[in-house]
């Protein structure tokens, strides 16, 4: 019998299923709206997903997982949480100094934008590798 108090969470991209998880008691999530909690038994939601950190937890197994988002949606109904992410990435597989450096030429980007298309693209990229560093440095 399926645990009450627990869901299925899975986060997919273009390129595949990123993570998957059959007990989570909790994920905390941003949307366009605003953060969002879920636990098990929540209202149906459908969502439109923001660059940020996307977390994870079931408490009693003493279990966290953070992941990097990079906008999708969500959608919420049956105990099952599903992401559908343009990008996402695992808090360990997260190589910072990697995102470090992007973070780096991204404000240069940002201080050099010529238009305001240079500059939503190099805000973009700053949001993309801030989100990085923020999930891997929680890890």
């Amino acid at each position: 019998m399926a645990d009450t108090h627990s869901f299925k969470v899975a986060v997919v991209t273009p390129s595949g299923e990123v993570f998957t998880y059959p007990n989570a008691t909790l994920v905390v999530l941003h949307t366009t709206d605003g953060e969002l909690g879920l636990m098990a038994n929540h209202n149906p939601v459908i969502s439109a997903l923001t660059t940020s950190e996307m977390k994870i937890e079931n408490q009693a197994e003493d279990y966290v997982e953070r992941l990097a988002i990079n906008g999708g949606f969500t959608e919420f109904s049956d105990n099952t949480l599903t992401v559908v992410a343009d990008a996402a990435e695992k808090a360990e597989e997260i190589d910072v100094n990697r995102a470090e450096r992007a973070r780096d030429r991204a404000k240069r980007r940002l201080q050099e934008a010529q238009d305001q298309r240079e500059q939503q693209l190099a805000e973009a990229a700053l949001s993309r590798a801030i989100t990085r560093i923020h999930a891997a440095s929680n890890k």
